[in-house]
């Protein structure tokens, strides 16, 4: 049987040429180091060194195997690694960057994904707004996020994972009798939500675009932080909100079951993306709870496109 200590004393004795300098190179006693080359020959049945006077010569079946060796060690180098990683991530601290509403839609489950997998590890979900934690990406106190696009891209790598239909919520049926235009959004009553942020959140950037292509103006009878606010508004008739569809079906029982909701025309999305600075290699914490929250957006995106 061919073992790891066979192949790391023939490569030693390949590359210094003789068992004397392959057992100082590998702090073993030079027997122990002939005895393993000369198990290892048995075991694929070929000499793989002459003597020549003090020194050994490797024969064309040493070169041969010389590849075969190195990538059994490297393989076995990179397994020791990547539980090493595991290690060090169950025992160490994830900072990732979320969009305002990642409460909304995936804090709980992902914390609860991350705890079950990792059960060690300590876990900071950060961010209020896309634009907020695109700053903290840049500064370097977060390695990775899922934000909402567009975003100024210069010098980071963007992934985009899913993207949601934003619609047009109201507790009035006529209002939902058709899909709502431009020239609808212009004139209508709204409550929107991302007031600190205004026209540089992404959604009310998308908005504003469409109202001023048909020379209107995106103005809001309210402006209030929270999504849930805006709704809770909609649902006593004080203006119409807007939001996304697997936003509406995450809110589930908590959504006023007066409120309806219909799509905009044309259609305007939410896009969603995985976000880092680029040539960044990301940590194995970072990595492991980027591949979790994908996996739980993407649950979203199906959602959203039911009916």
């Amino acid at each position: 049987m061919i073992t790891l200590h066979q192949f790391r004393c023939y490569l030693a004795t390949l590359e210094t040429g003789s068992f004397t300098a392959a057992a100082e190179q590998l702090q073993l006693a030079q027997p122990s180091v002939s005895e393993q080359v000369r198990l290892l020959e048995l075991s694929v049945a070929t000499p793989l060194f002459t003597r020549v006077g003090r020194g050994l010569v490797a024969t064309e079946a040493a070169h041969a195997l010389r590849p075969h060796a190195e990538r059994a060690l490297a393989a076995v180098d990179a397994a020791q690694h990547a539980v090493a990683s595991v290690r060090d991530l169950v025992a160490g601290t994830v900072r990732f960057g979320v969009f305002g509403t990642a409460r909304i839609y995936l804090a709980a489950d992902l914390a609860a994904d991350v705890l079950d997998r990792y059960p060690g590890v300590r876990l900071e979900l950060v961010g209020r707004n896309s634009q907020e934690v695109l700053t903290a990406l840049r500064r370097g106190t977060v390695e990775a996020a899922i934000i909402a696009l567009p975003i100024e891209d210069e010098g980071l790598q963007i992934t985009p994972v899913v993207r949601d239909e934003v619609v047009y919520v109201s507790a009035d049926p006529q209002r939902l009798a058709r899909p709502v235009t431009p020239a609808d959004l212009a004139t209508a009553t709204l409550v929107l939500s991302e007031a600190s942020w205004g026209n540089a959140d992404s959604t009310r950037r998308q908005l504003a675009r469409a109202v001023q292509s048909v020379g209107g103006t995106l103005r809001p009878r309210v402006d209030v932080e929270d999504i849930e606010i805006a709704l809770e508004l909609a649902a006593r008739g004080v203006g119409d909100a807007i939001t996304a569809r697997g936003l509406l079906h995450r809110l589930g029982d908590r959504l006023d079951p007066g409120l309806g909701w219909v799509s905009l025309r044309p259609k305007i999305w939410d896009e969603f993306a995985v976000v880092h600075r680029r040539g960044a290699e990301l940590s194995p914490a970072s990595r492991a709870v980027t591949e979790l929250a994908v996996a739980r957006m993407a649950e979203i995106g199906l959602l959203s496109r039911r009916r």
